[in-house]
């Protein structure tokens, strides 16, 4: 995504997530769920309607917190869909909903998200993509990918010669580890 690297720097919605988020290693659950919803929510739209909806987002899932929203029901899903300030789509909001009882499954499976993902880095981003599909609702190749980019699992989301490159790199992101770096 060199592109990225271009256009971002001073952008004042993408530049912040391109310079400190955006290829970063994350460990926190909830960092790690929002990650997963915006990526979810961004098919079909650009990540610049992402980023200005990001604090909606915050609200209308409370905080990302995986156990409140693992509960939600029909009351909630009926306010997510009424949300203008959330993408209201009746698939992506049942995804939500479901990838967060997952997210719980895996705590007792795996000790929790990031560990789920690091049991089975490093994969080639194909078979991430089958493995993402196979547990989770409403993540195709596109989505997955980023995903992944964004979180450090995946290389690409800087280029070399990019200062964001460099802050990423000195947090040990799970592909530069992996390769050896």
């Amino acid at each position: 995504m060199s592109g990225y690297c271009d256009i971002a720097p001073g952008h004042p919605l993408h530049g912040p997530y391109h310079d400190h988020e955006y290829g970063f290693p994350q460990r926190e659950e909830a960092v790690l769920f929002e990650r997963l919803l915006l990526e979810i929510n961004q098919a079909g739209l650009s990540w610049e309607t992402m980023l200005r909806k990001r604090d909606g987002f915050r609200a209308a899932y409370s905080g990302f917190d995986v156990d409140r929203v693992a509960r939600y029901g029909e009351r909630d899903r009926a306010r997510l869909l009424a949300d203008p300030g959330i993408i209201r789509n009746r698939l992506k909001v049942e995804a939500a909903i479901h990838n967060a009882r997952i997210i719980q499954q895996l705590r007792d499976t795996h000790g929790g998200f990031a560990a789920w993902l690091d049991a089975h880095h490093p994969l080639p981003k194909a078979e991430w993509v089958k493995l993402f599909k196979k547990t989770f609702r409403f993540t195709g190749g596109e989505i997955t990918g980023e995903f992944l980019m964004s979180l450090g699992y995946l290389p690409g989301a800087h280029r070399q010669d990019c200062p964001a490159y460099r802050r990423a790199a000195k947090q040990r992101p799970p592909w530069m580890a992996a390769a050896g770096h």
